[in-house]
């Protein structure tokens, strides 16, 4: 909105050329998610408090998380509220990859919104069943991937699936890449969802993805950087990165308040939103497969769940104390703290090691 009001008036003032940079305008992006969860947080959470949306803490689960129980959750609504509104304020809005990228989120936020409603209003923690919300979620990434079908061509999004270190084979899958990128958004979502289990955790890891992703969706939208790192080239995946950009800075404004010892929680309303996010930037930018590198902490997380299941219905043997992973370091008597820092840690390295893809081969 405001890059549509400010950026005609270039033409009166040489000055106001400046919001026509996406760099520029994705700087502010993350200011102004950053200010806007500071400033409504604490609003946030008192309404979250009033209404009692207190957090349901399994039974199953690690017995020092008791403590947690009644802290308000549904917190996602201030990540997507922030983070949203700044989008809208700074990209371009003709853009047919930022609307996507928003009606993705949203979708996904609506559905965890559904969940999380239900467990407050069981008073248990337990929501929609896990085949309501599995179908629920693939009937949003099929038409996320139909949308991407049927883009025009002006664009130049193809049905194509890149290869990180192998940047000759891209095969076009046609319409076989529908369910690839339906595999993409809810394994996205899912991964964010499962992470979810300490204080900060989810969200410093989703910071960190968002801002690689940034950088991906920057050099993709640049078709001068994109041919020399023999990458796609995607006209106006660019403003994609002004999404990005809002993602980090609600994410650091919502660590404000989710840092240990958490003041809220963001609930399946913020985990299954962030985690479609990052997803369908993936697909937007033609990096599915990085995915796999930028989240790879999601990846551990969620491969300690299925090695867990697995053994335990063939061997009848748990390889983990608990899944997800966290909670198996928490047995071992990691601190939560501790926990969640070496986690980020090992995001980082995960996200440093994706951006190589875009010079190795």
């Amino acid at each position: 909105m405001l890059y549509h009001l400010l950026y005609p008036l270039h033409e009166l003032s040489g000055a106001f050329n400046v919001f026509r940079y996406i760099t520029f305008r994705t700087a502010a992006a993350v200011v102004t998610a950053l200010a806007l969860s500071l400033l409504l947080g604490p609003w946030v959470i008192r309404t979250l408090r009033r209404l009692s949306v207190g957090q349901n803490i399994r039974e199953v689960g690690p017995q020092s998380h008791q403590v947690k129980a009644g802290t308000p959750t549904m917190g996602g609504l201030l990540i997507l509220l922030s983070f949203l509104t700044s989008t809208l304020l700074w990209a371009n809005l003709k853009n047919p990859f930022v609307w996507l990228a928003v009606g993705v989120t949203v979708a996904f936020g609506l559905i965890g919104f559904a969940d999380d409603y239900i467990k407050v209003k069981r008073g248990r923690n337990l929501g929609l069943t896990s085949r309501a919300k599995f179908q629920l979620q693939l009937l949003v990434a099929a038409a996320a991937a139909l949308v991407l079908l049927w883009l025009p061509d002006r664009y130049g999004f193809e049905s194509t699936l890149t290869f990180p270190f192998f940047k000759q084979f891209a095969p076009d899958l046609g319409w076989f890449y529908v369910p690839v990128v339906m595999l993409v958004l809810v394994s996205a979502s899912n991964a964010v969802n499962i992470t979810d289990g300490l204080d900060g955790l989810a969200i410093g890891s989703t910071l960190i993805a968002a801002a690689t992703y940034a950088i991906f969706t920057y050099v993709a939208g640049h078709a001068l950087v994109a041919a020399y790192l023999q990458i796609p080239a995607i006209a106006g995946v660019g403003e994609v990165t002004i999404f990005c950009g809002a993602l980090v800075g609600a994410s650091l404004g919502f660590l404000w308040f989710n840092s240990h010892p958490a003041e809220v929680f963001m609930g399946d309303v913020g985990s299954l939103a962030l985690g479609g996010a990052i997803g369908i930037v993936a697909v937007l930018c033609k990096q599915e497969l990085v995915l796999l590198l930028v989240g790879g902490l999601f990846v551990l997380e969620v491969g300690s769940v299925i090695i867990q299941v697995a053994s335990f219905k063939l061997t009848g043997k748990r390889v983990f104390r608990m899944a997800p992973l966290h909670h198996h370091f928490e047995l071992k008597g990691w601190s939560e703290p501790k926990i969640i820092v070496r986690f980020w840690i090992l995001a980082v390295l995960f996200a440093l090691l994706s951006l190589s893809t875009l010079k190795l081969r």
